[in-house]
């Protein structure tokens, strides 16, 4: 069996992935979001870059539940004093269409105005049979909610396109999740929400339509944040698909309670779309096998485990797939 390395979550620039580069020329993508993979946060132009994860010792982390303990999310920059509400921050979007509207998410993810609640990550495991056929756990740690801005007792839940899913996530020190851990979450989660969808169109993709559903989202939940809850959103997945078709954004999931996902695996949309019914949900970089914290870009590299995470084998070099896409 592949060795598995022990490594610390330490976010890295990458390289554009071949193909990528081309596709996503700065001429070609929404004005705002150019600005934004320059690093100009817009609307007001401040450059204001959080510090990327650093690495940690794993004695600091082993000491949380399963390992997911805080200290893992200790990327996220905390929530600055006077930081503006969901409310505050779904008025400021109203007027913007989807680069702004991205570009001002961007902004508010880096500079910390995130919830409490989303920095206690949660274990999910997978398992699965390693080639040799011996059983193998792999606890993974995932926020217990799709990523959201404000406060605590006042946030918004904020679908975007991938670039800027992705730049929060790698500057964070996070992947996104793959389909099979998408599946995991939903059948571990403690709240399992019935999908709500609303009516097709091109208002799928208004900030009206995205608030409308949060609205919807928080009377299904009743207020219970902080548990892992699954069901009310698809997800933006990381997928070999991505290499295969650059310039496009990968989506899955919207689990219904028969544990059926609405949305098949699919990358018919391009990169900067987003709608209502998407979700950011992050998966530290650092994962647990057997309760050794290993490198979680490590185990989906590796030919022995890949196939349980992934369910399309072997994602080569994640991190510089993440780092790339928003480049």
């Amino acid at each position: 069996m592949a060795t598995v390395p022990v490594v610390p979550p330490a976010a890295k620039a990458a390289e554009t992935a071949p193909g990528l580069r081309a596709s996503l020329r700065p001429q070609t993508r929404p004005a705002a979001l150019a600005r934004l993979a320059r690093g100009a946060l817009v609307p007001d132009g401040r450059q204001a870059v959080a510090p990327r994860a650093e690495p940690f010792a794993h004695t600091d982390i082993a000491r949380g539940a399963h390992g997911c303990s805080t200290r893992l999310a200790r990327g996220i920059p905390g929530r600055p004093r006077g930081a503006l509400s969901g409310n505050a921050i779904g008025a400021r979007m109203s007027g913007l269409h989807g680069g702004d509207r991205d570009a001002l998410i961007v902004q508010q993810a880096l500079a910390g105005n995130i919830p409490d609640f989303l920095r206690e990550l949660t274990p999910v495991r997978v398992s699965g049979r390693l080639p040799g056929g011996r059983r193998a756990d792999v606890t993974i740690c995932v926020t217990p909610d799709y990523l959201a801005l404000g406060s605590d007792a006042d946030f918004v839940r904020v679908p975007m396109g991938l670039p800027a899913a992705a730049r929060i996530a790698d500057r964070f020190g996070f992947l996104l999740p793959t389909t099979r851990m998408v599946d995991a979450i939903y059948g571990q989660a403690r709240m399992r929400l019935a999908p709500r969808p609303m009516q097709p169109g091109a208002q799928m993709s208004s900030t009206r339509y995205f608030l409308q559903h949060n609205r919807t989202v928080e009377g299904q939940t009743g207020g219970r944040e902080g548990q892992l809850t699954a069901g009310q959103k698809k997800d933006l997945v990381l997928t070999n698909r991505l290499r295969s078709h650059p310039g496009r954004v990968a989506i899955y999931g919207w689990h219904k309670p028969d544990g059926h996902p609405i949305q098949p695996l699919s990358t018919v949309h391009g990169a900067y779309y987003s709608d209502y019914s998407h979700g950011v949900r992050l998966v530290s970089q650092t994962a647990f096998v057997d309760g050794r914290p290993v490198s979680l870009a490590s185990l989906l590299a590796n030919p022995s485990y890949a196939q349980m995470l992934t369910g399309e084998g072997p994602i080569a070099a994640p991190e510089r797939l993440m780092a790339s896409l928003y480049r």
